[in-house]
């Protein structure tokens, strides 16, 4: 198979259903931005935390599954979709590393050691993300679970991050006003 088809040439693209749109369809900014929280993921990997990693590659095949699910504007049909056990498992992971951690008393900047600080700009990116998923689904079918599951997921990444940098012995800090 060859890489390049100079299909989007023309500044179109194929969804799921190879309709073809244009790339700046709200559904592509969608897939697209999920596309580059899951490359920013990828950066994170290998973290020196083992089980930060094993849940990051978890992660990231979800949201190839986000991805796929957003390409698809046919809301019936039978492609690749999340469902709620993988929030209820973010949500588990949240709960164990929060047990880990002081309670958060005040806001804080993103930042930290270099893993902590690639987490924290996932998780920005993660938010966009569902952003531009809410966005799309102003106007057209799109898979809620999906877009709970990126709200969850920018929950778990700041987790993460805060969960790295207590073990890089990385204090946190809060902003000055």
């Amino acid at each position: 198979m060859k890489i390049y088809t100079g299909r989007g040439d023309e500044g179109q693209t194929d969804l799921r259903n190879m309709s073809r749109v244009s790339k700046t369809n709200p559904r592509i900014e969608a897939y697209g931005t999920v596309d580059e929280a899951n490359a920013l993921i990828g950066v994170v990997v290998p973290s020196g935390h083992d089980d930060i990693d094993e849940y990051l590659r978890e992660i990231q095949n979800h949201l190839h599954i986000v991805q796929a699910d957003f390409a698809d504007p046919d809301e019936d049909s039978d492609g690749p979709r999340l469902d709620e056990s993988e929030i209820d498992r973010l949500e588990s992971w949240i709960d164990g590393y929060e047990e880990e951690l002081d309670p958060l008393e005040s806001f804080i900047l993103p930042g930290g050691s270099t893993t902590g600080a690639k987490l924290h700009h996932a998780r920005a990116v993660v938010r966009r993300a569902e952003r531009r998923a809410v966005a799309l689904g102003t106007n057209e079918p799109v898979n809620e679970t999906a877009i709970t599951y990126l709200n969850r997921l920018s929950d778990a990444l700041f987790v993460f991050a805060r969960v790295v940098n207590e073990r890089d012995d990385v204090t946190e800090e809060s902003p000055t006003y």
